[in-house]
């Protein structure tokens, strides 16, 4: 396997718009928040699991899973996202590792808002935080996802603080400025990246 690269930030920091940009440039780019709906779309064990705990009230008339109303279920309840977490983290480290192991880039990214909570950063030889000042983050999300100040807030609760975020990280990557701005960060550290393989 080649050099990993974990890239993390808080809800509403842009590692998305970080990561698209690394794709564009030609690096594949593992993405635990689309692993993490793929381990429970229609048909898949998890969602049985989520169907038979919570009620099929989560479930949408299409039979996939209700992700909002999990959403605002979980983080209202620290017991009920153990209980989620304990499910669905094995099997996303599952599929992360396949992919991973699947990438033919010269370095892959592993793009998770857990990776420094778990064991994903384990996976990673550097990690990258996406920073963005807590206002930002609470504005950005709010007008994305059209959630409550409350759920945001609930949900910064829940991941880790960002002091302790930017202690951990070996990058970071500023993102309070323009998408151009983000972007010459990205080429800069990715000129990096390639130095290291």
């Amino acid at each position: 396997m080649s050099l990993i690269v974990g890239i993390t930030g808080g809800i509403g920091s842009g590692k998305s718009a970080a990561t698209a940009h690394f794709e564009a440039l030609g690096i594949s780019v593992v993405d635990a928040d689309l692993v993490s709906r793929l381990i429970v779309e229609p048909g898949k064990p998890a969602l049985a699991a989520i169907a038979r705990h919570f009620g099929d009230d989560l479930l949408l008339a299409n039979g996939n899973l209700d992700r909002a109303a999990m959403r605002a279920r979980v983080f209202a309840d620290p017991r009920q996202r153990h209980w989620l977490e304990q499910l669905t983290h094995p099997l996303i480290g599952e599929e992360i590792q396949a992919q991973l192991q699947a990438s033919t880039s010269a370095y892959t990214i592993l793009s998770s808002p857990l990776l420094l909570e778990t064991r994903q950063k384990d996976l990673c030889d550097i990690t990258v935080v996406v920073d963005v000042p807590e206002e930002v983050q609470l504005q950005r999300t709010m007008s994305r996802d059209s959630n409550s100040e409350k759920q945001v807030r609930e949900i910064m609760a829940a991941q880790m603080a960002r002091r302790q975020r930017l202690a951990l990280a070996d990058e970071v990557l500023r993102n309070d400025s323009t998408l151009e701005d983000l972007h010459q960060a990205v080429e800069q550290l990715h000129q990096k990246f390639l130095a290291r393989v």
